[in-house]
């Protein structure tokens, strides 16, 4: 499932450094014909093994080769992306105010500064941090912002500060992001720990999956207090559907996506309706799709809502980013659509 495209490499000047160093060693222990005569060093052999690249060069998302130093100074301009950071063993200086407001991204990093809405960052906050590494994202702001983040790049290069962007939407997105910054903290134990564990467990998840039978037919909404959207196969949790084996009416029928018809879900028939609370009053967003629906007769006929199988899904896992419980994301749907005994 993992992307490749991003290749580690040293400066000359950090090569040239470390074969000095390699060869001082060598010819010490040959000079004095034990290892015990080597100074140790006196780091714990945890630190040893994390030691950080002096130098790291990859190429984000947006094509942009970016080179960073060790970064100690680290600003992450979407919670997800900083909680991803702190995941690869990074500490962070400056985040954007939804680091802050939901709890599964768990800020560790002391005295953390916010440097605004993901959506309308504040450019002087950012570059008063005196940030070594800015991430951003390289969607667009949303949520009625004025602009996205890419416009920040130009005015980031000539402050002299490293900006890399990022497009995370899949689980395989979010692995290619931690990959590389566990690449530029030293950090492999935590890429296998936060990487490769998560994905062993969702490759569960999806192996599982009943060979036989008829795939179930599934409707994914997200609701929020003025409106109901269905979603396609492209969104994060319709990804994770389709990972599973679930057919998304909504790929074969496009008018859906722009158009939420309550008719055309019941001429549909699907076997589950996935919902997914949007905003910051779930209650209002719930309020919102029940009079849209269940207030209409015609709902209660519905297959999914008669063999309750009209679901809503927890925003935490299916609206924000997951990162390090992707696989808890992957087996709570598996359970939904085929049971604990693997049949729907």
């Amino acid at each position: 499932m993992m992307k490749s495209g991003y290749a580690k490499r040293f400066t000359a000047a950090g090569m040239a450094l470390a074969l000095a160093c390699g060869t001082a060693g060598v010819l010490s222990l040959s000079a004095c014909g034990t290892a015990s005569d080597v100074p140790a060093d006196p780091r714990p052999v945890a630190e040893q093994e994390a030691a950080a690249p002096e130098s790291y060069t990859f190429t984000d998302d947006m094509g942009n080769e970016v080179t960073v130093n060790d970064p100690q100074r680290v600003v992450a301009c979407m919670g997800s992306f900083a909680n991803t950071w702190e995941l690869a063993g990074g500490t962070l200086v400056g985040v954007s105010d939804d680091a802050f407001t939901f709890d599964n991204f768990d800020i560790a990093s002391p005295d953390v500064q916010s440097v605004g809405d993901f959506a309308s960052l504040n450019l002087e906050a950012i570059i008063a941090l005196e940030p070594d590494f800015v991430i951003m994202t390289s969607g667009t702001g949303g949520r009625g912002g004025d602009s996205s983040q890419a416009d920040f790049k130009s005015a980031l290069d000539a402050s002299g500060i490293p900006v890399a962007y990022f497009e995370v939407t899949t689980f395989d997105d979010y692995l290619r992001m931690l990959r590389v910054f566990c690449d530029i903290t030293g950090r492999d134990d935590l890429y296998e720990q936060n990487g490769v564990a998560v994905q062993k467990a969702i490759d569960d998840a999806i192996a599982a999956v009943p060979a036989e039978g008829d795939a179930p037919t599934a409707l994914l909404m997200t609701t929020y207090s003025r409106g109901t959207r269905v979603q396609a196969s492209s969104s994060m949790a319709g990804d994770m559907l389709a990972d599973l084996g679930a057919v998304n009416l909504a790929d074969e029928n496009q008018s859906l996506l722009s158009d939420f018809s309550l008719e055309s879900i019941i001429d549909l028939d699907p076997d589950f309706i996935f919902v997914i609370p949007m905003g910051n009053d779930t209650a209002a967003a719930t309020k919102n799709l029940e009079a849209q629906t269940a207030e209409n007769p015609a709902w209660a006929t519905l297959s999914a809502v008669q063999n309750d199988r009209y679901i809503v899904l927890d925003p935490n896992l299916f609206l924000y980013k997951p990162n390090a419980n992707w696989a808890q994301a992957y087996e709570t749907l598996a359970g939904h659509l085929y049971g604990a005994g693997g049949n729907a």
